[in-house]
């Protein structure tokens, strides 16, 4: 029979009062049982021998090894990802409720070889009083796009109570990216916390003596939300502490499906954007309970955007060009005289014509912005203008077209102009890098690049050049910077 420890306890007090028959029968014992307790005085769980022996079949015996490859390269696999990748190559083998299992396995690899984890302090939240942002580098994952490494940046916004979370790609930490990332995120939530934390980032921060202070921009986009801005102390970013976990996490969950997913490339930026967008609604689909209580506690969002664009009239000239903001827009010439609706935003300008956007385009930082495919049609029929046309030199998209131009000049002076037109309706037609690739190779072979000879060349495969760069002979610079001493002392 099995005793408890209370029996034991209670035999233990009661034989200092009673026989050992007495004793044990209050116990509720048996008499041998009780002399063997009296004799080693333990309790019946010191006696209990470690459980070594399996009472199941492991199910998991014939993938363990391909598990453990898995761990093994990467200890940050969690046993969820790999249990479903191990149902869908296995269909039928393994059942839903065997994933318990496959956790305990994995918890017991990493604690036996696995590495060391962050310690969390955690902190009280009150709801709808904060949200956090701030970007992480996002290198690690070693994401691609159609083959190339994307350098990039993730803007990263959170409520620190729900923990309801967005994301948007950036390149560096600029206002535009903190402003633009801001607003993508309270409006796709549909609210504001009544406070916004970020870390001393200069977007945000400047320099005011020995401490630092919110640049005028960031503080009016904050007032515009009427949302109080708070930042950390300089060097100590476990105060922006939500975030901070919070990037870890979601590039753990990103991650994780990457491995799935058996690829770091993507198509174009639209898919990864696409990819983000379901990691998201992954992650926040958890915390609807939360975010529900929450969202009674924000502030409602203003009736437009902080970054609404500036819409103004502007009329095509008969150049089939815009005037916006002191810079010229070529646009299709079927436009001409027609008054259009530029909405100007930071970085881009959107031509509406009623509700019709008919044109985008980025910002110049140059007085002109001249794309030849909207005129080229017209200008080869008017050859003669051309050479002393007032936008003549954005029509030179590359080197090689410039280069090709002077060519043709100095082969035909009367026929030159038309000549280079014809090519430049070959690019509208074929393809700026096609006929580009066309022109290098004719200009390569010493080979006037003719109209003719270009389109020859437009069914050929474009070849990416191969760049070398040579290590310089830093002895060299040596004997040069002898020379200078010498030729100094000898001018005094």
């Amino acid at each position: 029979m099995t005793c408890t420890n209370q029996q034991v306890k209670k035999l233990m007090k009661n034989e200092k009062l009673y026989t050992q028959e007495i004793a044990a029968a209050k116990a509720g014992m048996h008499e041998q049982t009780a002399r063997k307790y009296l004799r080693l005085r333990k309790l019946p769980e010191e006696l209990k021998k470690p459980h070594k022996w399996k009472t199941r079949e492991d199910v998991f015996s014939e993938t363990w090894e391909e598990i453990e490859t898995y761990l093994s390269s990467s200890p940050g696999l969690q046993a969820k990802t790999m249990f479903t990748y191990l149902q869908n190559k296995h269909p039928g083998k393994f059942s839903n409720g065997q994933l318990r299992t496959l956790q305990r396995r994995f918890q017991s690899w990493k604690a036996i070889k696995g590495k060391s984890q962050e310690v969390m302090f955690r902190q009280i939240h009150i709801p709808g009083v904060q949200s956090q942002s701030d970007c992480t580098e996002m290198d690690n994952l070693q994401i691609t796009i159609d083959g190339i490494h994307f350098k990039h940046l993730l803007f990263h916004f959170m409520l620190t109570y729900s923990r309801w979370e967005d994301v948007s790609i950036c390149y560096e930490e600029s206002f535009a990216s903190l402003s633009e990332g801001y607003e993508r995120a309270v409006w796709k939530l549909g609210a504001v916390a009544s406070e916004h934390r970020t870390d001393n980032l200069s977007a945000a921060t400047k320099k005011a003596g020995g401490s630092r202070e919110f640049t005028e921009r960031w503080q009016k986009l904050m007032d515009y939300y009427d949302v109080k801005p708070s930042r950390n102390n300089p060097g100590e970013s476990h105060e922006n502490g939500s975030i901070e976990k919070s990037h870890d996490l979601f590039k753990t969950a990103v991650d994780q499906q990457l491995m799935l997913r058996g690829s770091r490339n993507f198509i174009s930026l639209a898919d990864y954007e696409e990819f983000l967008e379901t990691v998201l609604a992954s992650r926040n689909c958890t915390r609807k309970v939360a975010l529900a209580g929450e969202m009674d506690k924000l502030k409602d969002l203003p009736n437009g955007k902080w970054s609404s664009p500036k819409i103004v009239p502007v009329r095509v000239s008969p150049s089939s060009t815009v005037q916006i903001e002191k810079v010229a827009y070529s646009v299709p010439s079927r436009l001409i005289n027609l008054v259009l609706m530029a909405h100007i935003y930071y970085d881009k300008i959107c031509l509406f014509y009623g509700q019709t956007c008919l044109q985008e385009m980025l910002k110049s930082q140059n007085k002109v912005a001249i794309d030849y495919r909207h005129i080229i049609d017209k200008l080869i029929r008017k050859p003669g203008a051309f050479a002393n046309y007032q936008y003549k030199e954005a029509l030179f998209p590359r080197l090689c077209f410039r280069k090709a131009y002077d060519e043709l000049i100095n082969y035909s002076k009367a026929r030159g102009h038309k000549y280079y037109l014809e090519i430049l309706q070959l690019a509208k037609m074929h393809g700026e890098q096609q006929v580009a690739a066309g022109i290098a190779l004719l200009q390569e072979n010493k080979t006037i690049p003719l109209p003719e000879e270009v389109k020859k060349l437009l069914d050929l495969p474009i070849k990416t050049p191969e760049v070398k760069v040579t290590q310089p002979v830093l002895k060299t610079y040596d004997q040069l910077l002898i020379y200078a001493q010498k030729m100094e002392v000898a001018n005094d």
